[in-house]
């Protein structure tokens, strides 16, 4: 058998017990999710704006960084919610390189999932204690989901996974609202389907239990642009492509329909600086066609402290900067925040 199992890793119960969420996170959590929730039923025309590093590769930065999202919130916050990407899980297209504070805590050492599990925790509690502010994370492994569902505000579900059958059966009982992507192949009727399958109720085995759930109304679209079979990308943020969405939404007859568009990945050909010249069309777009603006309810953005990326282990490693995709500086991200809060 090629399985070494190496040791049993705590239960989300037993993480959960050790380090719980205290009345103080948990009232903000409260809030911030019928915040958010109201965003995707109609209820509020405020803007979502999900913005934070590619990845969460160190806790101080990262809360260096949301702490001064949280500055900017409280000015922005009668028209825009800002939700702070904390994805501590990175998916690998060939499986190799740095696959989040989840696998290692310290990029520099040696996978250690149990010191991970604890990593992730505390980062997503530390972040919501300090700024008020309760974050957005990747679902990669769906099993995984139970450790931080106390906390999270807000679930993505990657190009990657949004096919997969336990990923969308899991999202089926989330309470907060989960953003399918679009896949790597930029079939929208694949997405649209994932969604489908998340609003309804589903009998399943998670986690070793026979669970049953009841549908998650707030599951929605991402749209993150697609890559054609030679490998170039597709962007699918223009005025056609969110009328297209639109009309897909309103021939399905779906709960609750919003778009989110992704400015990074395949739509910006991860060309970073560019997000903000999609960000500014995808507001354009909106603002001039009365039908798209009720479901265009948000932007996803990668952003950190310092722009760019670097490698690991080249020697030096420049503080609150990505160790994966190129990420906007805080700079040029304060600045489309208050670009966003006026066109909005």
């Amino acid at each position: 058998m090629s399985f070494e199992f190496l040791k049993k890793l705590p239960t989300p119960h037993e993480i959960r017990e050790q380090y719980p969420v205290s009345e103080k996170v948990a009232a903000i959590k409260k809030e911030r999710d019928l915040e958010i929730k109201k965003v995707i039923t109609g209820e509020s025309d405020k803007f979502l704006v999900i913005i934070g590093p590619c990845s969460a590769d160190n806790a101080d930065a990262v809360c260096d960084y949301v702490n001064r999202l949280a500055k900017v919130q409280d000015r922005v916050g009668d028209k825009l919610i800002l939700i702070p990407r904390i994805y501590t899980n990175k998916p690998r297209t060939t499986g190799e390189g740095y696959k989040g504070i989840l696998h290692q805590p310290d990029p520099e050492k040696k996978p250690d999932l149990l010191a991970g599990l604890i990593a992730i925790r505390k980062l997503h509690l530390r972040a919501a204690e300090e700024t008020g502010l309760t974050a957005a994370d990747e679902m990669l492994y769906p099993e995984n989901y139970t450790y931080l569902s106390d906390i999270l505000s807000y679930v993505a579900i990657g190009a990657r996974s949004v096919e997969d059958q336990q990923h969308r059966l899991t999202v089926s009982g989330m309470d907060v609202p989960a953003g399918m992507k679009n896949p790597t192949s930029g079939d929208l009727s694949v997405m649209l389907n994932s969604v489908i399958a998340a609003q309804h109720p589903h009998s399943f085995i998670y986690r070793s239990w026979e669970v049953k759930t009841s549908g998650n109304p707030l599951a929605h679209v991402i749209l993150r642009g697609a890559v054609n079979k030679h490998g170039n990308s597709i962007p699918n943020y223009h005025y056609e492509d969110l009328i297209r969405v639109v009309d897909m939404y309103i021939e399905k007859g779906l709960a609750n329909p919003a778009i989110v568009v992704d400015a990074n990945h395949a739509n910006s050909n991860k060309q970073y600086a560019e997000q903000i010249r999609i960000v500014k069309e995808v507001l354009h777009s909106r603002n001039v066609n009365p039908h798209i603006r009720p479901y265009v309810k948000g932007v996803m953005i990668e952003s950190y402290i310092e722009p760019g990326s670097q490698k690991i282990g080249c020697g030096t490693h420049v503080y609150g900067k990505s160790i994966t995709d190129p990420c906007l500086g805080w700079t040029e991200s304060e600045e489309l925040i208050y670009d966003i809060y006026r066109q909005c």
